[in-house]
C-alpha cells in the first residue's frame, strides 16, 4: 500500500483481505461466505454414497454443455419441481421412457435430498461394484440436491451441475456446467438430452408462478410418496 509509511502498526491482521473456507469434491471447488457447518459435513452424504464412483472416474469440463438460463419464476418453485417425481410421465415423455417410474425413489438427509432414477430394461446404467449400498440396482441417474440451490446430476457419462441463483421474486438464473467421465456414453439414457428436459421444466415452473399468483390459489397437501423431497425442502426453509 503506497503512502502508508507513517501509519502506526501497519499492516496488521485487520488489514488483510477476507478469507473464506473452501472444499474440494472430485475436482469441483466450493466456498461459502458464512457456512453453518464444515464443508465435509455438508458434502458428506454425496462423498460417502458416491465414493466408489469418484475413485474410478476423472471428470473433465465440457464447455459445450454449459448453459445460462434466465427463467420467469421464483427460485423455490424451480427447486420444488426438481424434488418431486409427479411430473415426469406427464412432462418428460422421453425421460420417462428410459426410467422405471414405479421404482423412482427419494431419500432425505439433513442438508438435501437424493433421488434415484432406475433404468428401464435395456437402458444405460452404472456399473456399480459390490462395495456400494446400491450394488445390484439398475441405476440410470443420481439426482442430488443440496440446500439451497445446488444440484449434482450424476449419469453414467458424467455430471451435470445446476446452480440455482435467485435474481428477484419472479426471476431465477440457472447455470449449467457439464463434466464428462465417459464420452462414449454421451447422448444415452436419463442424461441423454438435458436441453429438452430443461425447456420442458421451464414451461412448468413458469406456469406454476402464474398459478400461485392467482387469487384462487391455496396450498394443497403433500403426497407422502412423491413429495417427500418437497416437504423436506419447505421445512428447511422454515428453519432457515
Amino acid at each position: 500500500m503506497p503512502a502508508f509509511e507513517n501509519v502506526e502498526d501497519f499492516p496488521s491482521s485487520v488489514d488483510n483481505l477476507k478469507q473464506f473456507p473452501t472444499g474440494d469434491w472430485n475436482g469441483l471447488i466450493f466456498s461459502s461466505i458464512n457456512p453453518e457447518k464444515s464443508f465435509d459435513e455438508w458434502i458428506g452424504p454425496v462423498k460417502e454414497r458416491m465414493a466408489w464412483w469418484t475413485t474410478r472416474k476423472e471428470m473433465k469440463r465440457d464447455l459445450s454443455r454449459d448453459r445460462d438460463w434466465v427463467i420467469e419464476t421464483n427460485w423455490a418453485l424451480y427447486v420444488d419441481n426438481y424434488l418431486e417425481g409427479f411430473h415426469i410421465p406427464f412432462v418428460h415423455a422421453d425421460l420417462n421412457s428410459v426410467l422405471d417410474y414405479n421404482d423412482y425413489t427419494t431419500e432425505l438427509f439433513e442438508d438435501g435430498v437424493l433421488q434415484i432414477g432406475i433404468a428401464s430394461e435395456g437402458e444405460q446404467t452404472f456399473d456399480i461394484p459390490n462395495n456400494s449400498p446400491d450394488y445390484g440396482k439398475k441405476i440410470a441417474a443420481y439426482y442430488w440436491w443440496l440446500f439451497p440451490g445446488l444440484m449434482l446430476n450424476i449419469y453414467p457419462w458424467g455430471v451435470s451441475v445446476n446452480i440455482v441463483v435467485p435474481e428477484s421474486v419472479d426471476k431465477t438464473r440457472v447455470i449449467y456446467q457439464g463434466y464428462v467421465t465417459d464420452p462414449d456414453k454421451l447422448g444415452q439414457g436419463a442424461g441423454g438430452d438435458l436441453d429438452k428436459v430443461e425447456i420442458e421444466d421451464q414451461f412448468v415452473v413458469e406456469g406454476c408462478l402464474r398459478g400461485v399468483r392467482s387469487s384462487a390459489y391455496d396450498r394443497g397437501r403433500y403426497s407422502p410418496e412423491m413429495e417427500r423431497g418437497v416437504h423436506h425442502f419447505h421445512r428447511m426453509l422454515i428453519r432457515k
